[in-house]
């Protein structure tokens, strides 16, 4: 630990592990300023970035970078720093990260739908000096949210605003004593040749010093910071290349938000790593999604399950031309088969693989290119090379090949711990230093795994355990449900029950409960292990990264339980 309390390399890994990871290129000398710089030098005019308002090539990236740096340390940004960083899908993420890394500084990302209270956390636990953001956004004030929060917290200085110079100049928060200095992005970029940039700016840090704090998505509690070195999250994405056969000729799609792992890591870096370019969208949608794939020539996207079923279910062959998509990788929540199948029919030229990670770790396995395509309809995947994966008992010791637990990882992209909670941190490993995920899952003798839930998605009933996975995916194939989510019930008798909540595919003709256990029943599903309750819901509630909230949920029906004692099951 640093005398600031923040884990390093050597409190994450040993000295063995570090030589095998340089060793392997998973993990190497160069910084994010030096892959943006050599690339600049290699590719120079090639396109790097679009958000269909913004383009910036390679050079522009590392220009613009370099000025936004030599800025912010005039701005008193000093290696160590917290700078945070709410805003959309825009191209100027990605020098914003490179200038706060070339400093030195830790890039906080927040998520764009967060609000005051989130927020308000984030930067109290980050100690954020700086923040970046938009204006406005999809109706929000977000810097309206700032101004107030940086007037009870007096280490936030400064307050970036992105694409609107009005708005920022406009602010009262220039005057002395009103707290936070409001300045638009190009008051902050300094007037200098990028060569004098480079000299003023020297090397203030290496690979494995703090680079990002990424924050859990809180699908179970508050979010926590997970603390990450550039080699930790770069072989995340160096390993993805392999997997995906990636080369310069790629082009990602990003339609996830940039400000969180999946974004960072697959719309920034895959594509940097490997000399590509990326597109990203500021907000989905799929209609105008999938005429973005056409219109960039997108070969490769890495996102959420929902994405994939809504591109499916606008996808018109007479209109969208998605022959340039070459792989497809479903992230985030288990991909059920029935939406593999049906990507296989509408997208025949797209191979459609399945990922599964988390913020600690990022990628804990996945499908390859290289693997039978079989794989993605029967697995999430295997570990990726210098990594291992475990399927662990409750005390960590590793189960039975075909015995669902704990799924567990080791390897060169985790994160050296939780930000200012060591307890937490080493509560995550097992005996042996396997990082403990709390999703469940089943591990084949190939090394394959399927994840089957988190550890609070087994629905105990009666003493008997039911898996929510395997409910979900038959019924994620049922032609009048659009979305579902199974969650636990309490009961006084039983203890626990199956609650079914869906979003109808017609909202005028939603299935009954008996229906949906009969449709059960026939696919060899025991009656006992059949949902106990309906609940229709217009929409599910999601994360940004478009994974169900099953904690509203779980809450949702907790609440409801009590009126619901003594009532005949059903909805």
């Amino acid at each position: 630990m640093t005398p600031m309390g923040i884990p390093t390399v050597s409190d994450r890994y040993d000295q063995l592990e570090v030589e095998r990871f340089y060793a392997s290129g998973y993990w190497g000398k160069e910084t994010l300023g030096d892959v943006l710089a050599r690339q600049a030098g290699a590719l120079g005019g090639k396109t790097f970035i679009t958000d269909g308002k913004v383009s910036m090539t390679y050079r522009e990236a590392h220009e613009i970078s370099l000025r936004l740096a030599v800025g912010l340390r005039a701005r008193g940004v000093r290696a160590g720093d917290r700078v945070a960083v709410q805003m959309p899908s825009w191209a100027e993420f990605a020098v914003i990260v490179a200038a706060i890394a070339r400093l030195g500084a830790v890039a906080v990302p927040i998520m764009p739908i967060y609000r005051r209270d989130e927020v308000g956390h984030v930067l109290d636990d980050a100690d954020v000096k700086v923040v970046f953001t938009a204006s406005t956004f999809k109706g929000f004030d977000h810097l309206g949210m700032f101004r107030n929060l940086a007037a009870e917290r007096p280490a936030l200085h400064s307050i970036v605003v992105l694409r609107d110079d009005t708005a920022a100049l406009a602010s009262e928060d220039h005057r002395p004593g009103s707290g936070a200095d409001v300045l638009p992005l190009s008051a902050v970029s300094a007037d200098i040749e990028p060569s004098l940039a480079e000299a003023r700016l020297g090397s203030p840090v290496g690979p494995d010093d703090p680079f990002v704090i990424v924050y859990t998505s809180g699908t179970t509690a508050r979010p926590k910071g997970c603390l990450h070195t550039f080699n930790t999250y770069a072989s995340g994405a160096r390993a993805l290349g392999e997997a995906f056969g990636y080369t310069e000729r790629d082009v990602q799609f990003g339609p996830s938000p940039i400000t969180h792992t999946t974004g960072l890591v697959t719309s920034v870096l895959l594509p940097l790593l490997h000399g590509g370019a990326t597109h990203v969208m500021p907000e989905w949608e799929p209609v105008r999604g999938l005429a973005e794939i056409a219109r960039y020539r997108c070969s490769v996207t890495v996102a959420a399950t929902t994405f994939l079923q809504m591109a499916l279910d606008a996808y018109d062959p007479d209109r969208h031309d998605a022959s340039c998509l070459r792989v497809w990788v479903s992230a985030g929540a288990p991909i059920p088969r029935s939406i593999v199948e049906r990507a296989r029919t509408l997208f025949p030229d797209t191979r459609v693989l399945s990922l599964y990670g988390r913020s600690e770790n990022l990628t804990t396995t996945t499908c390859t290119v290289d693997d039978d395509p079989e794989r993605a309809l029967t697995s999430d995947g295997s570990a990726l090379p210098f990594s291992e994966v475990r399927i662990v008992d409750l005390v960590g010791e590793p189960v039975p090949a075909g015995t669902e637990g704990d799924i567990a990882y080791k390897g060169p992209s985790h994160m050296l711990g939780y930000l200012g909670r060591p307890d937490d941190t080493a509560a995550l490993f097992t005996p042996d230093g396997f990082s403990r995920s709390g999703d469940l899952g089943v591990m084949d003798a190939d090394g394959f795994v399927r994840v089957t839930g988190r550890t609070k998605d087994i629905v105990i009933r009666g003493g008997m355990n039911i898996s929510v996975r395997e409910i979900e995916d038959l019924l994620a194939a049922h032609p009048a449900i659009h979305s579902v989510a199974v969650v636990a019930m309490p009961d006084e008798r039983l203890g626990e029950r199956a609650c079914c909540y869906i979003v109808p595919a017609d909202p005028g003709s939603p299935p009954t409960l008996a229906s949906l256990k009969e449709y059960l029943q026939e696919r060899g599903i025991a009656l006992q292990k059949t949902p106990e309750h309906l609940e229709i819901l217009e929409a599910m509630p999601m994360t940004a990264t478009g994974k169900i909230q099953k904690h509203v949920l779980r809450k949702d029906i907790a609440e409801k339980a009590g009126r619901l004692a003594g009532v005949p099951a059903g909805r």
